[in-house]
């Protein structure tokens, strides 16, 4: 008989690479938000669970149940199938640890399997997900990147990181870019994956003496940031990242590629257009509307984003803001380490 482990013993067996997570799920769902390293085994496709959940509310829950069990009988074999592909023990969930984490372990079990399943299902593990931020004091140095619109921060926190420098890339875990222009190309995350990919982030780097942020909004995309986190990210030191205008536009038609989604930049633009000067607002909506970006780019740069800026720029202390003048991301890459070896 499969047993049941707790999300606490399910993290320490991945943390031991001796399990593997399996979300029997639907597609969407496991689309929607799931265990960070689990892998999706579906019982039902989206539509066969809204024909379920369509019977379940309508007729009876017993009804239900004999649908599902049609609909998934005639799927057994390859679903087994999947399970004895693994090369690690599965241990099965579902929302709430209910009907379909017990038939995935039950039959997955009857094959000899060594199976477990997740007690509560990733409803508990979201709930120890929330505890842990509440818990979390975020009592670690923070270093954050910042600076205007266009100069790295994000190409040069992803090179700290291979050179063996501890980040928290809160873009990454929001799956945005944090502008108006953010999510062009990207499906943002929503705040359960986002809070999920902190945790993972936190705890795998426990005993680290410091993090490298990124300087983000409280607000990025569809997430907020635990608000100690951001309390704390805004007294930490400021590495302010100063290159040249056409630097700072080279790297934001390179990280962009505005060329791939002319129709994307255009409507996100008519979401800023009312907070510019009418006559530089209509160059920049013609630029866009003749692909010339990098006019564009510019235009936006001097006469939006740079003064949103430099509003925010007298929000730090003098003693927080720590300058790094540099021609190219090379010669800024190589400040930020000098600095970082001082303190």
């Amino acid at each position: 008989m499969f047993q049941e482990i707790t999300v606490t013993d399910l993290l320490k067996k991945q943390k031991k690479n001796e399990v593997v997570s399996v979300d029997v799920r639907s597609p969407q769902e496991f689309l929607e938000f799931h265990i960070p390293g689990s892998i999706n085994i579906p019982l039902f496709t989206d539509e066969e669970r809204e024909i379920v959940g369509t019977i379940y509310t309508k007729e009876s829950p017993e009804a239900a149940k004999q649908k599902g069990l049609a609909l998934f009988s005639t799927k057994l074999p390859a679903f087994i199938a999947q399970f004895k592909l693994l090369e690690k023990e599965p241990v099965v969930y579902c929302w709430r640890g209910g009907m379909r984490s017990k038939t995935a372990a039950t039959v997955v079990d009857l094959m000899d399997i060594n199976v477990s399943r997740l007690q509560g299902g990733i409803r508990s593990y979201r709930k120890w997900t929330v505890a842990q931020i509440e818990e979390e004091s975020f009592s670690k140095k923070l270093f954050v990147l910042n600076g205007y619109t266009g100069s790295g921060k994000t190409t040069l926190l992803h090179q700290l990181q291979d050179l063996g420098y501890p980040i928290i890339d809160i873009e990454k875990m929001a799956n945005h870019r944090g502008s108006v222009f953010g999510e062009i190309g990207l499906s943002s995350h929503n705040q359960k994956t986002f809070d999920s990919l902190l945790v993972q982030t936190l705890k795998k780097h426990s005993k680290v003496p410091f993090f490298l942020v990124e300087g983000e909004s409280r607000r990025i995309g569809k997430v907020t940031l635990p608000e100690r986190l951001y309390q704390k990210k805004e007294a930490s030191p400021q590495l302010f990242i100063y290159l040249p205008l056409e630097k700072r536009v080279e790297n934001i038609l390179k990280d962009y590629q505005p060329e791939k989604h002319p129709k994307e930049i255009l409507l996100a633009f008519q979401r800023i257009k009312k907070h510019i000067h009418t006559p530089i607002a209509k160059k920049i909506d013609v630029s866009l509307k003749n692909e010339n970006y990098q006019q564009a780019v510019s235009l936006l740069l001097i006469y939006y984003y740079d003064p949103l800026y430099e509003e925010k720029l007298g929000n730090y202390k003098p003693e927080q803001r720590v300058p790094i003048h540099a021609k190219n991301l090379e010669e800024a890459l190589g400040k930020i380490i000098d600095y970082l070896k001082e303190v």
